[in-house]
């Protein structure tokens, strides 16, 4: 007779469900948790493995992580295809995430991870900011207004409660400005003042922080630009070739990666890095090791501080873990056996 096995029930979350689910200030503290159990070597996180479609200027990423003393563990896919607004009326990004029983093996649950992705992102510039900006920033500029600016501002808004002025710069000017009147129209009890700028230096000069969201593979941000004390969160360079920054800028600077296999392939250093201009001793560390408190955080008022973000898998993975018990919590999704 066959062997008789516990069936296996799935739970799906489609991304409205998961949007539903999931708040800024849960994914600010997963993602800070993700970064400190980094930061002390208690997780297995493979860098990144690339599919390129070259001929749809567009990649593949599969990102596995596990939490080892949180028993938590997961693996995402997620794409990056720049064109698809403009040719198929689709996301540039988006992912999907199957949450896996350390125990087990068994998939716990599969969910749309856009949102998630959008959420993690942005909560780690965020969380960046809180350990290398200054205290109590009252500017910021954000170049690039596509979707990821959203979850930028909100994470931010949501750490440090607003803002007297926030500047935003797009080569398409017209999706600046929309962008700007959403900003106001959201945060007009948080934020004093929203700008269009007409150009990249109009919006970082004299900032507290710049964020950087461009699929950029040439500087946009130019070392002239930035003042002492600023904080620079690099969004945009998360393949390789992709680069954001005046390589002068991270001379100068103190410079904090989130994970060295992967920004030294595919993050704002990797270009740098590739020729010549830096080596890894410009880099100071990751920010694991800042919010473990085995490395210092802003050191003075006056350095310039650039933090590299190429996305953790571990992030993903935290916060997928709070969609999943909230979900379960509230009775929202549905389980299936697929296995």
């Amino acid at each position: 007779m066959p062997s008789q096995h516990t069936a296996v029930k799935t739970l799906l979350l489609t991304g409205r469900q998961v949007k539903k689910l999931l708040a800024m200030e849960d994914t600010l503290g997963a993602v800070e948790e993700a970064f400190r159990h980094k930061g002390l070597a208690k997780v297995q996180m493979p860098p990144k493995i690339y599919l390129f479609y070259d001929k749809f200027d567009g990649d593949l990423r599969t990102m596995p992580s596990y939490v080892e003393d949180m028993d938590v563990s997961a693996v995402k896919i997620v794409n990056v295809h720049p064109r698809n607004a403009e040719l198929h009326g689709m996301r540039t990004v988006m992912g999907l995430l199957v949450l896996v029983s350390p125990e087990t093996g068994a998939p716990l649950a599969i969910m749309d991870a856009t949102h998630i992705t959008d959420m993690r992102t942005g909560a780690a510039s965020a969380i960046a900011s809180k350990y290398l900006a200054n205290d109590e920033p009252k500017t910021v500029g954000i170049i690039g207004t596509g979707n990821q600016s959203r979850t930028q501002i909100l994470a931010l808004t949501t750490q440090y409660g607003g803002f007297d002025e926030v500047r935003l710069f797009d080569i398409d000017h017209e999706r600046a400005k929309a962008a700007a009147r959403q900003f106001k129209r959201k945060y007009k009890d948080k934020i004093d003042s929203v700008i269009p700028a007409d150009t990249a230096e109009e919006a970082v000069d004299g900032c507290d922080i710049v964020v950087t969201a461009t699929s950029s593979r040439s500087p946009v941000v130019m070392n002239e630009w930035i003042r002492e004390g600023t904080h620079i969160n690099c969004i945009g360079a998360d393949a390789p070739g992709k680069q954001e920054l005046d390589p002068e800028i991270l001379k100068r600077a103190r410079v904090i990666i989130d994970d060295w296999e992967q920004a030294s392939h595919s993050g704002e250093i990797n270009v740098p890095l590739m020729n010549g201009e830096i080596t890894k001793n410009d880099i100071d560390g990751e920010i694991g090791e800042v919010v473990a408190r085995h490395r210092a955080g802003r050191r003075s008022k006056k350095e310039v501080t650039v933090f590299c973000s190429t996305g953790l898998a571990l992030q993903d993975c935290l916060t997928a873990k709070i969609v999943y018990d909230a979900a379960k919590r509230q009775e929202i999704g549905r389980f299936v056996q697929i296995v």
